[in-house]
């Protein structure tokens, strides 16, 4: 059998046909590239007794991988909002957080993309800048809203690392949109790359998990990216393992 991704999805208003509605959803990239992998992909609703009992949905699953989307609510890090901070979904926040912590305990193979990335650092109690041009000066992070056109720009990998691992290379062609980024570090976690236009944090990792990795671009939007392939070869081998 193919390993079973797992993949959050956002909750959000959409339109379509004749319907404006809240739905839960995701960019088809993410689904195409989990099964371009070899995996099979299925979507994660925010669902309360879920957070109440992440294991729940964790035993049925080979691998978890948090998507990109709206900012995440500061009261998670215990910060006060920033105007430039906006569309957040504390339930979604809520279900992310609950399911990333319980994944990392039981070493259950983890991608964090974007959003995910800082998800991942939040629920090891580390922090966010909620408006990166304020600290770096300059909107290279996010280009052009709503588009991959462009975004592209250079990371540092540390040699050895999970992340080089995953790229297959220390140098590495990253396609971004985002306004925000890590601040301080959570606990456990360790910065393997940095943009190299502002040495800002781009990849954390879990060195004492077997597959614990969070990258601030989206590999579901390059199909030469190895990174979501090895998640679904990591999982794959933790099924069998």
């Amino acid at each position: 059998m193919r390993p079973l991704i797992g993949i959050c999805a956002a909750l959000e208003r959409a339109r379509w046909s004749v319907w404006d509605l809240p739905a839960f959803l995701l960019p088809r990239m993410y689904v195409d590239a989990v099964q371009r992998a070899g995996g099979s992909a299925v979507l994660l609703p925010v669902d309360p007794a879920w957070i109440e009992d992440p294991d729940e949905i964790l035993d049925r699953l080979d691998g978890l991988m948090l998507a990109g989307g709206a900012d995440i609510d500061p009261s998670a890090y215990g910060a006060e909002r920033d105007p430039r901070t906006e569309g957040t979904v504390p339930e979604r926040d809520a279900f992310e957080l609950a399911l990333t912590r319980r994944a990392l305990e039981r070493d259950l193979p983890f991608l964090g993309i974007c959003r995910g990335m800082q998800l991942m650092n939040v629920a090891a109690g580390g922090t966010l800048i909620q408006h990166l041009p304020d600290r770096h000066g300059h909107e290279d992070h996010r280009r052009a809203i709503g588009s991959f056109e462009g975004a592209d720009h250079e990371v540092e990998l540390a040699p050895g690392s999970l992340a080089a691992r995953a790229a297959g290379e220390t140098r590495h062609r990253a396609l971004s949109h985002h306004h925000q980024g890590v601040d301080r570090v959570g606990e456990g976690l360790v910065v393997t790359g940095r943009a190299a236009m502002d040495d800002l944090p781009e990849a954390l990792e879990r060195p004492d998990r077997r597959f614990a990795l969070g990258v601030q671009w989206h590999p579901e939007a390059d199909e030469t990216s190895r990174l979501i392939a090895a998640l679904v070869e990591e999982a794959a081998a933790a099924r069998h393992g």
